[in-house]
């Protein structure tokens, strides 16, 4: 698995506390060479299965560069004929030429951070799309891919459930095969956060985001969506292989500012800051993982999964029973109705899902 970071945006939403920024021609050169540089570097022999290109918004750089990226990835690792090959995109930022170039690199799935089509809740988000435009690169898209993910957010300031509903029509319409949601989080150093703190931002109630989640994750598998986690949905044969490898362990590398690895043992991230990662080609910090933090991280990572995790697997992993560590606190959410026994699985509940968070933070034992 390869994860490569692309930190730059034609402008900053307002909600978003990702590491991205707004830079120039000539900076979005400089930071391909030191991904091409960090890359050489850090090749190896690996099988990769699956390369996923996030942001900041990956279409932002134009095709030749992606291309040097992606040719960089092939000298220095060997990639899978089956590869899943993924870019996130933003509407407005691809058309019809720009699609094409992209599938001839070798691209084979595009998630569209779509997020909502409704004018008014586009545009105090901060996108720089409108709906029509969101309908339109949908597709358009689906002209040059098989796999077509779209991100719809909801918990929104003005948000209402007619409005949802809406969106969740215009998803029947479309037809993606491949829907992620997410509720709004208010993060720190963000535009939202500062107009939460001055009594600004007109958020739903907090009963009303319930229901909206519930519409959601309600709705969504009446439109063939299948759920897969906790937050993701996908027609059959169409989950995120990429995704997927992380829930389930596996190793990855991650290229670019800010960009997280783990090869099994050691994780290390670079340095956040752009121009100190072009500078510098990648300040690595390095942690290792504990016997302990990989037995919860096999736990609350599996746990996101609907199919959950395997007692069997976990004893096979670690050597121990997870009752003997673990059976406590799979007994608590039990009782709780936020966890499943099932044979050899433990999974969340559909109550679990929607406090997937309280589950996860019961599997730290510190």
């Amino acid at each position: 698995m390869i994860y490569i970071h692309i930190p730059f945006c034609q402008r900053k939403c307002n909600y978003c506390a990702f590491n991205s920024k707004i830079a120039d021609s000539s900076e979005k050169n400089f930071y391909v060479d030191a991904l091409i540089k960090e890359i050489a570097l850090r090749g190896d022999d690996s099988a990769v299965e699956t390369i996923y290109f996030g942001g900041g918004t990956p279409t932002t750089l134009t095709l030749n560069q992606l291309e040097k990226i992606i040719c960089a990835v092939g000298k220095y690792f060997s990639i899978d004929e089956r590869a899943e090959i993924t870019i996130e995109a933003n509407p407005g930022t691809v058309n019809e030429n720009y699609l094409r170039g992209l599938k001839s690199l070798g691209f084979n799935r595009l998630s569209l951070g779509v997020q909502s089509f409704d004018d008014e809740l586009l545009k105090i988000l901060g996108r720089i799309h409108d709906s029509r435009t969101a309908i339109e690169t949908v597709e358009l898209a689906k002209k040059f891919f098989d796999n077509v993910s779209v991100d719809l957010m909801y918990s929104l300031p003005n948000q209402t459930l007619k409005k949802l509903r809406r969106d969740l029509e215009q998803i029947k319409l479309l037809e993606p095969q491949h829907v992620s949601i997410y509720g709004l989080e208010i993060e720190e150093g963000t535009e939202f956060f500062a107009l939460s703190r001055a009594g600004k931002l007109p958020l739903p109630a907090e009963n009303t985001c319930a229901d909206m989640y519930d519409l959601i994750t309600a709705t969504l598998p009446t439109l063939g969506f299948n759920r897969y986690e906790i937050s993701n949905f996908a027609k059959k044969n169409f989950e995120s292989r990429h995704n997927r490898g992380y829930w389930t362990g596996k190793k990855y590398f991650g290229f670019g500012a800010g960009a997280h690895s783990f090869d099994g043992k050691t994780r290390t991230s670079n340095t956040r800051d752009v121009a100190t990662y072009i500078k510098n080609n990648a300040a690595i910090v390095e942690e290792i993982v504990t016997r302990q933090a990989a037995m919860e991280e096999f736990c609350f990572l599996g746990l996101r999964l609907v199919e959950g995790i395997s007692a069997q697997d976990f004893k096979k992993k670690f050597g121990v029973k997870i009752s003997d560590v673990f059976g406590f606190v799979i007994e608590k959410n039990c009782r709780r109705g936020l966890l499943k026994l099932n044979g050899d699985k433990i999974s969340l509940t559909e109550r679990g899902m929607a406090l997937g968070n309280e589950v996860f933070a019961d599997f730290l034992l510190n």
